[in-house]
């Protein structure tokens, strides 16, 4: 299964606000927690090495030079 690249979430803006809205009232530090547990759980739901790998170098590609 490649990586999907192009939009794939129906409501976008509302999946946006629901993230932002999961970490309100939240500190740094348990914002991050929420984040790293969210990462970790919706990695296992894929659950295929080559898609996850693709994933995590995209990310770090468009972090280190955006």
């Amino acid at each position: 299964m490649p990586l999907i690249l192009t939009p794939n979430i129906p409501d976008p803006d509302g999946f946006y606000a629901a993230l932002i809205d999961s970490q309100r009232n939240m500190s740094d530090e348990q914002a991050d927690m929420l984040l790293a547990k969210l990462v970790l759980i919706l990695a296992n739901h894929i659950g295929d090495r080559a898609v996850l790998d693709e994933a995590l170098s995209l990310a770090r590609d468009n972090t280190v030079n955006p």
